[in-house]
């Protein structure tokens, strides 16, 4: 029986050198459990990669999940951005659903100094035309997951994140431990910080199994500057100790997708971790 919290690397694997459609081997072979494909610069995967992907993961027992483009801005000042974020989420959905992937992680957006109650406002007008658009295309098997952000002047703080998946289906949260600290300059400095993300998420949602990022990161007076790895979480936080601890505590079902420069390699430090600590 697999453990409650699994693990895996954001993208390929450090020193894989295969296609990344055909990482799953890979990584089951290395001991971590999930994988989250990337697509940061837009969705160039095909129909045949992505179900070579779908295949592999079945055979290997590795969970998938898929981050989208960064170009997908919700509540944009201009039609023209809201309509190729509309675009960049479609695009997204088709291969997440030719991929298997259970998750479907996409950053918000930007204020672009808008109040956050009117930038709410216009991201959920946009769900509602992606949701129409979704349908016309026939694309049914899909998650949504926007991700908490490290800057403060992204959309996507702990709040909002959860408003966007309590008012539609098809939505479930990502949270990034590394952006919510950055984000609040340093909030995550021990174990009890975690409490009020927690019982937030436990408040309005229902969730069989918590999709995480984490990493180290450095931050700045605006939020997120650079991710770095656990071996330097001396000098940069948060502590990976304290999120597996509130995880075992709370019996939580978790994925935790490693986003440090070390992906599969620290994720394996993080699992090793877990498993000392049950």
């Amino acid at each position: 029986m697999k453990n409650k919290v699994f693990f895996g690397p954001a993208g390929s694997p450090v020193n894989y050198k295969g296609a990344a459609y055909k990482a799953p081997k890979y990584i089951q072979r290395i001991g971590l459990d999930s994988y989250e494909y990337q697509s940061p610069y837009g969705v160039r995967i095909g129909e045949k990669s992505a179900r070579i992907l779908k295949q592999e993961a079945e055979k290997f027992d590795i969970l998938i999940s898929m981050h989208g483009p960064y170009y997908i801005n919700l509540c944009a000042k201009e039609s023209e951005k809201i309509d190729k974020s509309i675009g960049h989420l479609i695009a997204t959905a088709r291969a997440g659903e030719w991929m298997g992937a259970y998750r479907l992680v996409f950053h918000p957006g930007f204020y672009t100094n808008q109040k956050p109650e009117k930038a709410m406002e216009i991201s959920k007008q946009t769900i509602n035309r992606l949701f129409e658009e979704l349908e016309a295309e026939g694309i049914e098997d899909f998650t949504f997951a926007p991700e908490t952000t490290g800057k403060r002047t992204q959309q996507g703080n702990i709040q909002e994140i959860v408003e966007l998946c309590a008012s539609f289906d098809h939505f479930e949260p990502t949270i990034d431990f590394a952006h919510i600290h950055a984000r609040g300059r340093g909030y995550l400095t021990k174990k009890d910080d975690y409490n009020c993300i927690f019982s937030t998420i436990e408040n309005k949602l229902d969730i069989d199994r918590l999709h995480c990022h984490f990493t180290t990161i450095e931050y700045g007076h605006g939020g997120e500057v650079k991710h770095h790895t656990l071996d330097e979480s001396d000098e940069y936080g948060p502590q990976i100790e304290d999120l597996l601890a509130n995880l075992i505590d709370n019996g939580w079902n978790a994925n935790i997708i490693c986003e440090t420069p070390l992906r599969d390699i620290d994720a394996l430090k993080m699992k090793e971790l877990y498993e000392s600590m049950i």
